[in-house]
């Protein structure tokens, strides 16, 4: 989906980051002091950070102070006290205290926006130690909305790319905000869920949708939001009052629990002995969907007779996650000094033994108030056996109520490595495991049945993986950015801190950065600082300082690593805002779509040259619509306008406009409907029209600047995936009869004004067959048949442009299988996208998609680029030429190779 540049924040690693000529990284002097004094905002005059202060700030609170302090010095932090809402203040153990301020554009919450002062004292007293976080100078977005509110909950919904999921999903409107980045951008936010299973299990989407254009600028994956749970029902409803007793553990051992006695003498896992109240509740195999939104009404913690628990209460998992829960309280209490998961005390409870869709989940995670386990399966145990995964998920709350870190790109990551770290830690801290054990450093090495735990393992801290030669590229579609695909750069380091420091002074460093420097849109090396400034006010000295500087060298987090990142493409347009807008060439001319390129925020239209290093020129005016989805022949240029008309009412536009200048026309407007699919070919230019009231999608065509007209289909079919060349126009035509889905690739000859080829793929025989990436090359049509079942391979076939017949360039399952979900072509060589079917964990290179070539006539697959990170929407020039979206660098940049890479 379109999404917003926002360079200098975390999500700058899906949608933007700076970068230039590599540079040597410069070592440090043997003296130098390894804490920043000074670290400079991106795309804002703010300071990231400000250290080494000791400024009286006096005030009746801290948060009084730290208002006058930011006021009192605005040439300092080009702060604007009226832009500052104060969101809370974090107290340390030693009376350190940090005021939180949230910022405001026009009284609207700037997404991610958060600026700490950090003071000691009291009264009269108080001093101001550091000052930092993400503060956005610069912005001029508008602050009224003026797309229509059913539009934008239409579009968040759509935002769902698979149709399946779409069907019932509804979308929750949070409200208008700032998204940061130049401009800034004003959307709408809206979480969208549905209520099915297979698609929704544990999962939502967090979309925002431009208020004034009506596109989305950006959306990720999140885990459904759950309503909080209420303090010990049992407890305030019946009596319950507090009891020890036995249960089994997973394992069949008796062990102690701390439960709670009801009146009537029966007893339930309730623990009452500490200020959290900690419940476990069986869902004896209940879906996992009835435990999303809240506990159902007839949800009771597990339950035994006697104080001697039955057998169930183990092999459900309900011992273990009782007793991991109260580990993970008493890690953070004892050792950290914080109350709880919201350090309030608030209620900690676990959902064990859920099944998604009739089968085990085989997952456990944090919803954002409370524990969901899947019970066990014939490969693993109870998933709340491993009480890494247990501290993992439940530190994922403790990161919720302090840096509240975004789950998209290095920020997700990020709270995936404070995770990892704090996992481990509660679980070698509790069980007295060694930092010298080989499986220290594993997380859910316990969890399989058999097998080593190495095999077993989900992730390992000491990897060793480093920013250069790991860091894998993804956009936000994928793994939320790669927030698990690379979280253990991050907490590799700090793992590697906590071996070589004294264990209790690592965590407790690693807390306070987590807990008063970090904020929702810090990167990899904005948690460097973070950390060195924690160790700064806890007293490090300087050797130590260095230690913890040197675990972050060893991982390449230090400024400047996304520059020596090493790639086999040549890049045309650097940091596009997304990878989801394919861009497309022809005769060495290239267009592609991306935001803030002076369109404040908006999504505009390059061109430019393969060859050459002219600058790119724009070819869509700025007139406050978003345009994207370009097509070219090399001399012209097409693409879709969206937003309010002249009119001001909301609705699509086709335009055009010849590529080396000119006026631009329009080709068609449709108000409060979808055009999409534009190609552009001498004076033609096709595209679909989707009427969203009536479900009909069908080909339109306008030849030689005139009106665009309507291509008939038969009642109930609709078309996509337009391929337009010499007279003809190509779709991929479908149709439902009776149960069945019917696919057919087809040949429209616009002299004749007919059908003259059409191929039906009836999924009567391979029930979910999908069909598309309808492509016209040389004297064949191409397209791509892919199977239900996704271990299986895609084919990509050719048929005769007179309908006389099929061949196969690449049979399905052929060699290593290829699920392909992109497809181009020129006269001379087929590419195609591979996205990847492996059932892997999802930390490996091969899983993500890449791009691969063989010829017109078929042939040996051939790697086009050996990038290591995602590579998305290719367009093939001449011969074996092609663009495409790379995302390697941590960012989305349009490249070009002239040939196959080969083998990689």
């Amino acid at each position: 989906m379109p999404g917003p540049k926002l360079l200098g924040v975390a999500i700058a690693a899906v949608l933007g980051l700076g970068v230039g000529v590599p540079p040597a990284f410069a070592a440090p002097a043997a003296d130098a002091d390894p804490v920043p004094g000074l670290v400079a905002g991106a795309e804002t005059a703010a300071p990231q950070l400000v250290t080494g202060l000791a400024e009286a700030a006096p005030g009746a609170g801290p948060g009084e102070a730290a208002r006058a302090h930011l006021a009192a010095h605005q040439d300092r932090y080009r702060v604007d006290p009226a832009q500052l809402a104060e969101s809370g203040t974090e107290r340390a153990a030693d009376g350190r205290r940090t005021v939180r301020f949230e910022q405001r554009y026009g009284g609207i919450p700037v997404f991610g926006a958060r600026y700490l002062v950090h003071l000691v004292g009291e009264g009269a007293g108080q001093r101001v130690e550091s000052v930092g976080g993400k503060y956005f100078t610069g912005l001029a977005a508008p602050t009224a909305q003026t797309v229509p509110d059913e539009v934008l909950r239409r579009l968040a919904v759509d935002a769902v790319r698979d149709p399946a999921a779409r069907e019932g999903a509804v979308a929750e409107d949070h409200g208008l905000l700032v998204l940061p980045g130049g401009a800034g951008r004003l959307v709408r936010h809206f979480t969208v869920c549905g209520t099915d299973p297979a698609h929704w299990a544990a999962k939502a989407r967090e979309v925002f949708v431009d208020a004034t254009v009506g596109e989305v600028a950006l959306s990720y994956e999140v885990r459904a939001p759950s309503a909080p749970v209420a303090e010990a029902p049992a407890a305030k409803a019946v009596g319950l009052e507090p009891a020890t007793g036995t249960a089994p553990d997973a394992l069949g051992r008796p062990t102690r629990v701390n439960i709670g006695r009801l009146p009537d003498g029966t007893y339930q896992l309730v623990d009452l002995t500490r200020p959290a109240t900690v419940t476990t509740y069986d869902a004896a195999g209940r879906d996992v969907m009835d435990f999303e939104r809240s506990l159902p009404a007839d949800a009771r913690p597990a339950a035994s007779a006697t104080t001697d628990f039955p057998a169930s209460t183990g092999t459900s998992g309900a011992t273990d996650a009782h007793l991991n829960a109260a580990a993970v309280y008493d890690f953070y209490r004892d050792r950290l000094g914080r109350d709880g998961i919201d350090g309030k005390a608030g209620p900690i409870t676990s959902v064990v033994n859920v099944t998604s869709n009739g089968e085990p989940l085989e997952n456990a995670y944090w919803d954002g108030e409370k524990m969901i386990y899947s019970g066990g399966s014939e490969k693993r145990h109870p998933f709340s056996v491993a009480r890494d995964v247990a501290g993992h998920e439940m530190t994922h709350g403790v990161v919720k109520y302090t840096a509240g870190f975004v789950n998209l790109g290095q920020s997700g990551a990020l709270d995936e490595a404070v995770a990892d770290y704090f996992g481990n830690a509660i679980e070698v801290t509790s069980r007295g495991i060694p930092m010298t054990d080989p499986k220290a450093a594993l997380l859910g090495e316990g969890l399989c049945r058999t097998g080593t735990p190495e095999a077993c393992a989900d992730r390992r801290m000491d990897d060793r993986r480093t920013t250069v030669a790991d860091y894998i590229g993804v956009p936000s579609g994928v793994d939320s950015g790669g927030a698990h695909l690379n979280s253990t750069i991050v907490s590799g380091a700090l793992w590697d801190i906590r071996r070589t420091l004294d264990p209790l002074l690592a965590d407790r460093l690693v807390y306070r950065a987590l807990a008063e420097y970090l904020t929702p849109l810090d990167d990899f090396v904005d948690a460097r600082n973070a950390v060195l400034a924690a160790g700064r006010a806890l007293g490090l000295d300087r050797a130590q300082l260095r230690t913890v500087a040197g675990a972050f060298d060893a991982h390449g987090i230090k400024d400047g690593w996304q520059r020596r990142i090493g790639v086999d493409s040549r890049p045309l347009l650097r940091e596009l805002s997304s990878e989801s807008i394919a861009p497309d060439v022809a005769a060495g001319r290239w267009v592609a779509a991306t935001a803030g390129k002076g369109a404040k925020g908006s999504m505009a239209v390059f061109a430019g040259a393969v060859g050459g290093s002219a600058e790119p020129v724009r070819l869509s005016p700025e007139d406050g619509r978003s345009h994207g989805w370009p097509a070219t022949d090399g001399t012209s240029a097409a693409w879709v306008a969206m937003g309010p008309g002249a009119d001001g009412t909301w609705g699509t536009e086709v335009l055009a406009r010849p590529l080396d200048g000119g006026p631009v026309r329009s080709v068609h407007r449709a108000v409060n409907a979808f055009l999409s699919g534009v190609r552009v070919a001498g004076g033609d230019v096709a595209f679909v029209g989707n009427d969203p009231a009536t479900g009909k999608a069908g080909p339109m065509l306008s030849r030689d600047g005139a009106p665009a007209v309507g291509i008939p289909l038969p009642d109930g079919h609709r078309a996509s995936d337009l391929s337009l060349k010499d007279g003809l126009l190509a779709w991929t035509e479908s149709w439902e009869a009776g149960e069945r889905t019917v696919s057919a690739p087809t040949v429209y000859s616009i002299a004749a004004g007919k059908v003259v080829a059409q191929y039906v793929v009836d999924d009567a025989n391979a029930p979910g067959t999908e069909v598309g990436s309808t492509r016209l090359a040389g004297d064949r049509l191409l397209w791509v048949e892919s199977p239900a079942d996704s271990t299986k391979g895609s084919a990509i076939r050719s048929g005769a442009l007179d309908g006389s017949g099929v061949t196969d360039l690449l049979p399905g399952g052929s060699g290593a299988p290829h699920r392909i979900r992109s497809l181009t072509a020129s006269d001379r060589a087929v590419t195609f996208g591979d996205y990847g079917h492996r059932a892997t964990k999802g930390t490996k290179n091969a899983d993500l998609p890449k791009l691969w070539q063989l010829p017109l006539t078929g042939g040996t697959p051939e790697r086009l680029s050996c990038n290591r990170g995602g590579q998305y929407g290719p367009a093939a020039d001449r011969g074996t030429r092609v663009v495409w979206l790379d995302a390697t660098a941590g960012r989305t940049d349009l490249v070009v190779r002239e040939r196959a890479a080969g083998t990689c």
